[in-house]
């Protein structure tokens, strides 16, 4: 957040706001023109830069709708290497589609996963392809004002909510928090499982959301470690039964917030030696090496290499890795759950909103 960067930014931010304040003014009064389209398209969004949970909060979505829809997702495709239209198939790699779009269309092969670094035309080559699409979901597109979603959510990380954060570059903001009234339903990301009543009901007044408007808290749920490269059961049965104070994990990860995921991995070793990347990052082999190298270097009876789920994809083009390091390559899943018992009001309310508009 801001508080953690130089005040000589602060100015700059005030020149961002205002450019961003302009752009929102044209596109709400119709000088920018935007599209809307008649198939069901769901924006999920933010506001900040870094992690607030998009990627799992876009596939229950996709798990939600999947069961009722023909559904596809559209994104740019961040930090790939490719411009145009794309849709994701068996051979697909990070470079020609990015990672977050290859993690959903290996966990869903059913659906359509596409990219587009122009959303509006994205949407139309996708119901070009394939007329049968009853929604699209649109991951990351809170700001792409050039597309009207018909129905809107917002994302906020609960240790970086939007109200206590500032603009860009002094702070994390895309644009104005009061920007959040374009939102049908607001989610507080990453909650702690336990939050106490009257913490949520500090946080609900302070965001001082539109009387239309839902806002629902979610949490991080974290699954069983899944070999990232295909092990045999016997590799795995002896992780599960290693003694944590005599193992040790190497974490290498090249996500917006790895602490949380850090803090999970010490129910299963008494020391983790963390190799932290930018988000997105782009592993090398020398990458590769220093992590072998790390792991080599560990003296305790048990040694496992950790990556975040996102991670595991780009690991997975690396195919010259061999025998013993490969098989020490895990991933931990990641879900969310709804807090308050509010996850049927929420399905509810995208399952009627799709209903009503297919």
């Amino acid at each position: 957040m801001g508080k953690n960067r130089s005040i000589l930014l602060y100015p700059f931010s005030l020149v961002y706001g205002a450019i961003t304040a302009i752009r929102n003014f044209l596109y709400d009064t119709g000088i920018l023109p935007s599209t809307e389209f008649r198939t069901p398209v769901i924006c999920i969004g933010n506001i900040t830069v870094g992690g607030t949970g998009k990627t799992p909060h876009t596939e229950y979505l996709v798990r939600l709708l999947g069961k009722h829809f023909r559904v596809a997702t559209l994104s740019r495709g961040y930090k790939r290497e490719t411009r145009d239209f794309r849709i994701a198939s068996p051979a697909s790699t990070v470079n020609e589609i990015g990672d977050e779009p290859l993690q959903i269309s290996g966990k869903f092969p059913e659906i359509v996963v596409a990219v587009d670094r122009n959303r509006v035309q994205g949407v139309r080559k996708i119901l070009k392809t394939d007329p049968s699409i009853q929604v699209v979901l649109l991951d990351d597109a809170y700001q792409h004002r050039r597309i009207r979603p018909g129905f809107s959510i917002l994302l906020t990380d609960y240790e970086r909510l939007i109200f206590n954060d500032s603009m860009l570059p002094y702070g994390n903001l895309r644009e104005s928090a009061s920007n959040i009234d374009r939102a049908n339903i607001i989610l507080i990301t990453k909650s702690p499982a336990d939050l106490s009543p009257i913490d949520r009901r500090i946080i609900v007044k302070e965001m001082n959301k539109e009387p239309g408007q839902n806002l629902y808290f979610t949490t991080v749920t974290y699954e069983e470690p899944v070999p990232v490269f295909a092990g045999d059961e016997d590799e795995k049965r002896s992780f599960e039964s290693a003694d944590i104070n005599e193992t040790t994990i190497v974490l290498l990860t090249g996500i917006a917030n790895p602490l949380a995921l850090k803090d999970h991995l010490r129910k299963y070793a008494g020391e983790i030696v963390h190799l932290s990347f930018p988000d997105h990052h782009n592993f090398s082999e020398n990458d590769i090496e220093m992590v072998s190298k790390a792991y080599e270097d560990i003296k305790t009876a048990s040694k496992f290499i950790f990556t975040s789920e996102k991670d595991a994809v780009r690991l997975r083009e690396f195919t010259n890795i061999a025998e013993p390091f490969r098989s020490a390559f895990y991933y931990v899943p990641i879900g969310i759950e709804f807090l308050n018992d509010d996850r049927e009001e929420f399905d509810n309310l995208i399952l009627d909103y799709v209903r009503t508009n297919k």
